[in-house]
């Protein structure tokens, strides 16, 4: 039975299981088949992180966060978690290969998940044309015109990226000015390759076997026009991974999973979560891997209690005073 079983491989996952290694605690942690080293593996240059001055790929530095898990003894496993149960003083988690592991801790770091528009054109055309990742199939749209939906950071960087390829990329958001910071907005602005569709929504996708336009409704005075593109990215924002919680742990009202204060505690006793699967505000890759050092902390608590015959786990004050002091 292991110590703790980390479960994710983003940011917080990587993080957590860099402390818990370092703690001897010899974690396991579970990566996905398809979609390992979470967000940053479909993001472009990451400026924001402290300690790369002149930025950093993001799947390179997941690599590297990868490499230093290994390093102090994390071993990584590459399959879907299908199961949970998370009751009891032993955890169990099943694996789509079968295997079943054991664990007297969880940290549970799944990240989250694309949002989608919800249409049905958008689902038809999935990979014809609907992508949710820049990154991934910006090149398959060299000299065309393509649709960035959204106006988030995320929306502008994609936007942006995309550039490189498209000859021409709208953005279509449904208000008159960005959610975006101001030097992702500034780059937007600045960048003659990028059209601004304001006031805007897409109500159809269009097209046979892949895209040929949009239906937009303008959010002011309702009227309808189509817009000729072969792609639609959509970056419209993310909802946690909690499917496999659902039924187990407390959620909170933005769906994240709820935990005790600052700590990483969840619902039950002995279950740790981290980084956006917790946070429906920050969300940024810095702020991942400190909820993930906090729930490395809070697992290496826990254990050490449990270790301590008859004692109970401590409290958060007592947490706190113990994280404090290391």
């Amino acid at each position: 039975m292991r110590q703790v079983i980390i479960i994710g491989s983003g940011p917080a996952g990587f993080t957590a299981a860099i402390y818990a290694a370092r703690a001897n605690l010899t974690p396991l942690l579970i990566a996905s088949s398809v979609e390992a080293g979470g967000e940053l593996m479909n993001t472009t240059e990451v400026e924001n992180f402290p300690g790369f001055p002149e930025g950093i790929m993001g799947p390179d530095l997941m690599a590297k966060m990868q490499e230093q898990a290994e390093k102090f003894g994390t071993e990584v496993v590459y399959d879907d978690v299908t199961a949970l149960d998370l009751a009891g003083d032993v955890k169990t988690v099943t694996l789509g290969s079968g295997a079943v592991h054991e664990a007297e801790s969880i940290v549970f770091a799944t990240g989250s998940a694309p949002r989608k528009i919800g249409i049905e054109g958008e689902q038809r055309l999935s990979g014809h044309g609907v992508s949710y990742c820049a990154t991934c199939d910006g090149f398959f749209f060299r000299e065309q015109q393509i649709a960035v939906v959204g106006g988030g950071d995320s929306a502008m960087e994609e936007a942006t990226f995309l550039t490189k390829f498209a000859s021409k990329v709208y953005v279509i958001h449904r208000r008159e000015e960005l959610r975006a910071s101001k030097i992702m907005q500034e780059r937007a602005f600045a960048n003659e390759k990028i059209e601004f569709v304001w006031n805007s929504e897409i109500i159809d996708i269009l097209g046979g076997d892949s895209v040929t336009g949009v239906l937009l409704r303008d959010t002011v005075d309702g009227s309808t026009r189509e817009l000729p593109l072969t792609g639609v990215f959509v970056a419209i924002g993310n909802d946690p991974r909690t499917h496999l919680v659902h039924d187990q742990l407390d959620l909170t009202e933005h769906g994240t999973i709820w935990v005790d204060g600052r700590t990483s505690r969840t619902s039950q006793p002995g279950v740790f979560a981290a980084g956006d699967v917790v946070d429906p505000t920050y969300r940024q890759a810095v702020t991942a891997a400190a909820s993930g050092t906090t729930a490395a902390l809070d697992v290496e608590h826990y254990l050490a209690a449990r270790a301590d015959a008859g004692a109970p786990a401590p409290d958060a004050s007592e947490i706190d005073g113990l994280t404090d002091a290391a």
